[in-house]
């Protein structure tokens, strides 16, 4: 191993100690910290009240959906506060993400060095550095105090927050494509605009779909937080929730309900890359030979390689 590493690693590790213990007042706080986690799970969070799958009932008997409007759906999970609040979230989270990366598309290729002289790439570094300087729930509750409650709120501060950290790692993705197609396209004549569609975008489009993707998951997830400064969503929901009367075990069923949707989003994610990847018929491994030796997995191969040429 390079004695360069060593050493760098040796004087991370020692700064990271120097650095933790000095913040640290007390480390006899963590003695007890395992004993109120447990506390806290079984007494507040144990076992999720699922009400929150179903429909408000109203003193008339009759269901209704969180807004007040009457339940007329065949089931009574769609008429719920997940569900509404998942919806709105999901809505909210598709709009400002789609918008945030058709805007910082063509931001983060002027600001590629690679693209354009650093007089033009550096200001537009400036721009996006500072859409994403402020936590999109900053940019929530500043919205908020303008615009008043509600999805738009949330809507404007996760597209400016979408443009600020997209545009960041699309450009370092742009930085990242061989530089002989750029090559070629310059010597043609192609315009910026040009080179942007039919070389930049064709040549990074894995990286953009996944930054795409992991930016829609992101945006979901941050919609629980942004909630808390009345963006709408489920986040307004979980707000209710986790303030008087401290109703925990609901809010960790919608902390579930969101849980499961990332998932799903994760999922989806990795169906809409295999359209831009080049998987070919690479043979995956064996799910068990993660867990074995170098020497056993190479000897594996080596014995399923020769049993398929014999066949």
């Amino acid at each position: 191993m390079n004695n360069k590493f060593i050493i760098s690693s040796v004087i991370l590790l020692s700064l990271t100690w120097v650095f933790l213990d000095d913040l640290v007042d007390d480390w006899g706080q963590i003695e007890d910290a395992p004993e109120r986690l447990e506390t806290f799970f079984y007494e507040d969070l144990w076992p999720p009240d699922w009400s929150v799958l179903e429909a408000e009932e109203w003193v008339d008997g009759t269901l209704h959906k969180p807004n007040g409007e009457l339940c007329t759906e065949s089931y009574e999970i769609f008429c719920s506060k997940a569900w509404t609040g998942m919806v709105i979230t999901i809505k909210m989270a598709f709009v400002s993400t789609l918008i945030g990366f058709i805007i910082s598309v063509p931001i983060a290729s002027l600001a590629a060095n690679n693209l354009v002289p650093l007089p033009i790439a550096i200001p537009a570094r400036i721009v996006l550095a500072g859409l994403r300087s402020l936590p999109s729930i900053i940019w929530a509750l500043l919205f908020a105090i303008a615009l008043g409650f509600g999805p738009l709120p949330g809507i404007l501060a996760m597209t400016l927050y979408t443009i600020g950290y997209l545009g960041k790692l699309q450009y370092e993705a742009m930085e990242g494509i061989a530089n002989a197609p750029l090559e070629s396209a310059m010597a043609m004549g192609l315009t910026h605009s040009e080179r942007l569609f039919h070389v930049v975008i064709p040549e990074s489009s894995n990286d953009l779909l996944s930054q795409l993707m992991f930016m829609f998951e992101y945006n979901v997830r941050h919609g629980t937080v942004l909630g808390l400064v009345g963006a709408g969503g489920i986040g307004m929901y979980i707000d209710n929730y986790i303030n008087p009367p401290f109703a925990y075990d609901k809010a960790f069923a919608l902390l579930i309900v969101v849980f499961v949707v990332v998932v799903i989003i994760d999922l989806l994610s990795m169906f809409a890359r295999s359209f831009v990847t080049e998987q070919g018929d690479v043979k995956r491994p064996k799910w068990w030979t993660v867990i074995l030796p170098a020497g056993m997995a190479a000897d594996f191969y080596k014995a399923k390689e020769k049993s398929d040429e014999s066949e």
